[in-house]
């Protein structure tokens, strides 16, 4: 009962933090960040690692951005309706890159889309496979 209280504030708050970072219209540039930058040139020196460079680490950025999406609304439709979670994933995004598209200093890029749908994709199947290893213990 009380996770049901405090679900909806903690969607609230993520959709809110979400919603900042993907249409703030004067975003920072993260390839200018020096720690960003200074993690690209450690991974760039390990050897089988040099393929991580901005790109990939904007894709895997997106992914995250979106698991917690995929969390939080199986936990609030329930795992029977994890399509309904992932849905909601992809409409966010759809209307994100929208958005975007009249935000001047920001991109709509149809990678996001995947990037995050699949983060959406990841956080649902997470919750799901949990709940069917709990099932399978009692």
């Amino acid at each position: 009962m009380r996770r049901r209280a405090v679900l909806p504030i903690l969607i609230a708050a993520y959709l809110a933090a979400v919603a900042w970072i993907t249409l703030n219209p004067a975003p920072g540039n993260p390839a200018g960040n020096p720690l960003l930058r200074a993690l690209l040139r450690a991974f760039s020196a390990v050897p089988g690692l040099s393929w991580i460079d901005y790109d990939v680490a904007e894709f895997s950025a997106n992914v995250l951005l979106f698991v917690p999406m995929g969390v939080l609304f199986t936990l609030l439709l329930g795992v029977w309706r994890w399509w309904l979670a992932v849905a909601i994933g992809v409409a966010a995004t759809l209307i994100i890159e929208f958005v975007q598209l009249f935000l001047p200093e920001r991109v709509s890029d149809p990678r996001d889309l995947l990037a995050n749908t699949l983060g959406a994709l990841v956080g649902t199947a997470v919750v799901v496979l949990s709940a069917r290893g709990r099932s399978r213990q009692t």
